[in-house]
């Protein structure tokens, strides 16, 4: 649970801060699986608009309330569109507690990185940090003497190596390029073929990291039906809970996905529960708008999404008690060899 100690009900804002948190918790603890201490891992996705960015007066108190709420039903979530300054970050922790970490890449260089980075928080009671850290960049080859890369992602995916319980991962996140406002954009389309290509070649690798592998994040896919997906799901599996959910603000595109190559898990997968799960239902609602004006006088609709986000957090349960069936291949008797 995060820290509420800060939250005065002597100040109006605060006790509608408190309303909404209790609204939030209640619809949290109805949608979202309960966390475990071992048998289960519940990951989640968002892309958390310009976080830490000053746009219409940059976040308040309140939504990082709201924010850290949500984050803490989940043990890990990938946050993409993380701004160069940390300040909003660092507040968002002191709310989710002491027990909870976050690791966060570079700024991304150059106009289509625009300014972001990509971070994963975690619940160190139930994710440890296994020491793998690291961006995925395209394989260079030497002309004239000189390293050089035929490809270049816009933002740098990247990859950790972690275990929660018996589960051994690597978890790999990506905000793909959006450039052109339709599906298969040609940089966003390459960018997913070769981020599958690089993983796929590091799976077969025998890396110790690379057995188990989630790639998860903003894909900016439009449909079900689009090359960017289908270069995903050929070489990847989604859960059937998550495949087809829409995780943009209007609930009609499926930007956000959560997929897996992972052994260990593989036969869980189409069982898997998940969702998105749509906040806007219980704070900053459509029948609030009165309530924050003038601060959204220039629409708040636009207004919101900048203190919480324009897409939803997409979530997933995995399975990572190993225990039954490590015992199951210990009982059978052994084959001679021939």
């Amino acid at each position: 649970m995060p820290f509420y100690a800060s939250l005065d009900s002597r100040r109006p804002d605060d006790r509608r801060t408190a309303e909404g948190l209790l609204r939030l918790r209640a619809a949290l603890d109805r949608e979202i699986p309960m966390k475990t201490a071992e048998s289960t891992l519940l990951v989640s996705t968002w892309n958390l608009r310009e976080f830490g960015g000053t746009k219409y007066g940059g976040r308040t108190r309140e939504s990082l309330f709201y924010i850290g709420e949500i984050i803490s039903h989940f043990d890990l979530v990938a946050v993409q569109e993380v701004r160069d300054n940390l300040d909003t970050l660092d507040h968002l922790m002191s709310i989710l507690g002491a027990w909870w970490d976050y690791l966060v890449t570079d700024v991304t260089a150059g106009r289509a990185g625009n300014g972001e980075r990509l971070a994963f928080l975690y619940d160190k009671r139930k994710v440890v940090f296994g020491g793998l850290a690291g961006e995925i960049a395209p394989e260079s080859r030497k002309e004239d003497d000189l390293l050089s890369t035929p490809f270049a992602f816009a933002r740098s995916p990247y990859m950790v190596g972690l275990r929660a319980g018996w589960f051994k991962f690597s978890l790999c996140t990506a905000h793909l390029y959006y450039g052109a406002d339709k599906p298969d954009d040609p940089q966003r389309l390459a960018e997913s073929r070769e981020l599958v290509r690089l993983l796929r070649k590091r799976i077969r690798s025998q890396d110790r990291w690379a057995r188990n592998v989630i790639l998860l994040g903003d894909f900016n896919i439009f449909s079900s039906k689009d090359r960017t997906m289908e270069a995903l799901v050929t070489t990847f599996d989604t859960p059937p809970s998550i495949g087809q959910v829409r995780t943009n603000m209007s609930r009609t595109k499926p930007f956000d996905q959560i997929a897996f190559l992972s052994p260990d898990t593989e036969n869980h997968i189409a069982d898997a529960k998940g969702g998105v799960f749509d906040f806007y239902e219980h704070v900053y609602r459509k029948d609030d708008a009165s309530i924050y004006r003038p601060t959204a006088e220039r629409g708040f609709t636009q207004w919101r999404t900048y203190q919480m986000s324009d897409h939803l957090p997409l979530w997933t349960e995995v399975h990572v008690d190993f225990g039954e069936e490590y015992l199951q291949g210990k009982a059978r008797t052994p084959v001679p060899p021939a």
